[in-house]
């Protein structure tokens, strides 16, 4: 037995007239256009959550939408898809009758579901304004953004530790659309969080000093980057996208190739196996990345490939009024200081190079972490360092907070190589071992307050 419904939509879609007006939405509008046949490609197998509307041309009511509908494009763009199906297309007609149009114009709401392709469609009943449009489907966005309280910090970055991930800090409890649109962009390559202010010992653990702010671990051993751009999508992207590419809408459908491409094919792929095989060229091609710590396998015959620029030396803290006023005062942050001894050791220029290279490291990926200073024994604040930390004569490496108060030793047992110095720089950075209280004396005044933090 027919259904009612399903037999007036289907007559109502027989009834359009033939001669179609002109479009309501040209080729230049934020509305996405839509039809049978890309709708599953652009709206269901979407990551994105969208409404559709259901028009046709002649439609009164449909052109009245049109102005409050575009302004709504406009708002959602970067967020969710606002999109448009003319159902006076005959290629379209069946479809809008088995989407259940039965009037124009029908607005529907489209949210992925938990199958790749089943999306949840509901039909929106909202005002037909350009905010209440735009409200309704922000709030039907996915959030793939997980809130991290301190006690679940460090399990959650153990998880997948190999994989990207960001965290953003802020004094709001809601989940705005921006990092949810950012979460969905990513989906599968970089894992979203987001932490309060009150989150105190993440807060100190990230030396966070500003809300909100976005930090990005790349994954592994390599160091956290810090966006200091403008809070919008499009450069927060180009910014996350140094770790992962965002995923594109899914590709359009390869063109089916006719027998007489597949027979041609055929022929080329029998010729290709019936020739020998290109000889190998003499000069094999090396790429070369900058920044990459691990060896690149590179064959015993290749010609020996350009070296990598040398990292230029970190700079050096002569006096102790340089060293005061650019680590010791109460508002200075983390400092990664090289403490110099007065005798030669071979353990300066391996120190030093390690710091060196490790600061170009963050240099090329615009991840200015903490500055990097060598101390030498001719600055009188070296000695009153060693002596207020009671440390040793030899090379030193330590980091200071004298804003928060803390300070920080590098065990140089194993030597002072690049990779054991990159792990205890990062070991400071993400879980804070090591930090010892910094002794009375180091920085003249008071410390500030551990939530002394600016608020956006």
């Amino acid at each position: 037995m027919v259904h009612p419904k399903a037999l007036a939509a289907a007559v109502l879609l027989l009834a359009l007239p033939a001669a179609a007006a002109d479009d309501i939405y040209s080729k230049s509008s934020p509305v996405l256009q839509v039809d049978a046949r890309s709708y599953d490609r652009l709206i269901a197998k979407s990551n994105y959550t969208s409404i559709v509307e259901f028009y046709a041309p002649w439609c009164g009511h449909c052109k009245n939408l049109k102005p409050a509908y575009e302004k709504a494009a406009k708002k959602l763009a970067g967020f969710a898809k606002v999109a448009a199906v003319n159902c006076d297309e005959e290629s379209n007609k069946a479809f809008c009758g088995s989407m259940g149009v039965q009037g124009f114009p029908t607005l529907k709401i489209v949210r992925p579901g938990k199958k790749p392709g089943k999306p949840t469609v509901e039909d929106y009943q909202g005002e037909r304004s350009a905010k209440a449009i735009a409200d309704s489907v922000a709030d039907r966005m996915p959030n793939h953004v997980v809130r991290l309280k301190d006690d679940k910090v460090e399990e959650w970055l153990k998880q997948r530790n190999q994989s990207a991930k960001a965290l953003l800090f802020t004094t709001k409890g809601t989940t705005s659309s921006l990092i949810k649109s950012l979460a969905i962009e990513f989906l599968g390559s970089i894992s979203f969080s987001q932490i309060r202010d009150k989150e105190v010992e993440a807060v100190k653990t990230f030396s966070i000093t500003k809300f909100p702010t976005l930090v990005l671990l790349p994954g592994g051993e390599e160091g956290g980057l810090v966006y200091v751009g403008e809070l919008k999508k499009d450069p927060i992207v180009v910014f996350l996208s140094q770790v992962a590419a965002p995923n594109p809408d899914p590709p359009a459908p390869a063109p089916k190739k006719s027998k007489t491409e597949k027979k041609a094919k055929a022929k080329e792929s029998q010729k290709e196996s019936a020739s020998p095989p290109p000889a190998e060229s003499a000069e094999p091609e090396i790429t070369i990345e900058l920044g990459n710590e691990k060896p690149t396998d590179i064959p015993a015959d290749t010609p020996t490939p350009i070296a990598k620029p040398q990292a230029p030396p970190i700079p050096a803290l002569d006096t102790f009024i340089t060293l005061k006023t650019s680590c010791l005062l109460p508002k200075s942050k983390t400092c990664i200081l090289a403490l110099l001894p007065s005798s030669e050791d071979p353990a300066i220029s391996t120190a030093l190079t390690s710091l060196a290279e490790i600061s170009q490291k963050h240099e090329l990926r615009k991840a200015h972490l903490f500055p990097f200073y060598a101390t030498p024994a001719s600055n009188d604040g070296n000695a009153k360092l060693r002596k207020a930390l009671d440390l040793g004569g030899g090379v030193e490496l330590v980091a200071v907070n004298a804003r928060r108060g803390w300070w920080s030793r590098f065990d140089g047992k194993a030597g002072f190589g690049g990779e054991e110095v990159e792990d205890w720089i990062d070991a400071i950075r993400l879980d804070g071992k090591g930090k010892e209280k910094l002794p009375d004396g180091v920085v003249e005044v008071e410390f500030e307050p551990e939530d002394g933090h600016d608020e956006l």
